[in-house]
């Protein structure tokens, strides 16, 4: 055999191969594509099923609250809402508890509003949901066992009724709520991380899609869910007016030094900062995280950071990442535009 009947051969074979391996890569996209309809009907059939039922529900219309008409020196209530952890069972905490406690923060809410009503008037609130307001299920091994529902339960049944009871108390006390919501990690589909999975089948995504079906005839309610299909899916910015635009996400891509995230939030802000000063990414004034359990707060330059804590009590990730046990608490802040951050409260639920 000559060179030539050689070279002829290793061709032929290496033609072989490359149709071999067309018609696998041919396999895989349309297993791919078949997935990929399958989670498409999946989220359909969750809003299809909502849709029915919103349909033959009458829910209550909200009265609108008789408050000062003042336009001067308004304040804005800020209400952070985040990693409520929806299923979630701990020794001292289930669905049953997170109910409880979402519901006493709206009555918080209220009671430090009329606080602040002695001085301004406050007739707006935005509620800032940074992620996390289900628990999920697969997302480690064994955490099916250690839920009180399904991730479906949690996105169709409880999470509505749940917000819907916290954002009616909100109503029936501001004449306007905005709501600014971004999804989280736990909203993922599987054990794998967010960035794995297309934005639109995070279950966080679904609730907040949900509970803006829910209040879709209530013009005094908004929400604002940022669009999935872009690279700004992750975020979004709360803008109150000058000197009043906070930026909202949930937190998980945050690194830490040592275990501790306070290193990786100022990396972080800073290189977002120095992003919109080149018009690459919207500005900011402030900066509000959830994820991590524990609420703290810090200066990154002129760049003020909230840290939201959760309602769950017996906390083992900030026991394990951070050494820490923080309270059930959420943070509610008041801002007033042209003047920044007014007043914050660390808003304490373990007495539930």
């Amino acid at each position: 055999m000559n060179n030539k009947d050689i070279d002829k051969l290793i061709a032929e074979a290496e033609s072989v191969k490359i149709q071999e391996l067309k018609s696998d890569n041919l396999k895989l996209l349309k297993q791919l594509d078949k997935a990929k309809n399958k989670k498409e009907d999946m989220i359909e059939a969750v809003y299809s099923a909502v849709s029915t039922n919103l349909r033959t529900w009458n829910k209550p219309t909200i009265p609108k609250p008789t408050l000062s008409k003042a336009n001067k020196n308004q304040e804005i209530a800020v209400a952070v809402l985040s990693d409520v952890q929806l299923a979630k069972v701990t020794p001292d905490y289930n669905t049953k508890i997170a109910e409880k406690r979402v519901i006493e923060y709206a009555h918080k809410i209220v009671e430090l509003t009329n606080l602040q009503r002695n001085a301004h008037p406050v007739n707006k609130c935005v509620v800032l949901a940074a992620g996390d307001i289900v628990e999920g299920e697969l997302i480690f091994p064994g955490q099916s066992h250690l839920i009180d529902s399904s991730l479906y339960h949690q996105v169709t049944v409880d999470g509505p009724r749940i917000l819907t009871a916290f954002f009616d108390i909100l109503l029936a006390n501001f004449k306007e709520v905005d709501v600014h919501w971004v999804i989280g990690n736990h909203g993922s589909l599987g054990g794998r991380a967010r960035k794995d999975y297309h934005p639109d089948s995070n279950a966080d995504r679904m609730l907040g899609k949900i509970m803006s079906m829910i209040y879709d005839s209530d013009k005094r309610i908004s929400f604002t869910i940022p669009d999935s299909t872009g690279d700004n899916h992750w975020f979004d910015i709360a803008d109150l007016g000058k000197e009043c635009k906070f930026f909202v996400w949930h937190g998980d891509n945050i690194r830490g030094h040592s275990g501790f995230p306070w290193y990786g939030f100022g990396k972080k802000l800073l290189g977002w900062k120095a992003l919109a000063s080149r018009g690459l990414m919207p500005d900011f004034d402030y900066a509000i995280a959830g994820h991590f359990h524990t609420p703290t707060t810090m200066y990154v330059n002129d760049v003020r950071l909230w840290v939201n804590g959760s309602t769950e009590s017996y906390n083992t990730f900030a026991l394990e990442q951070l050494a820490s046990m923080g309270r059930p608490c959420q943070w509610l802040l008041f801002a007033k535009p042209g003047h920044g951050v007014t007043a914050e409260y660390l808003v304490k639920l373990d007495k539930v």
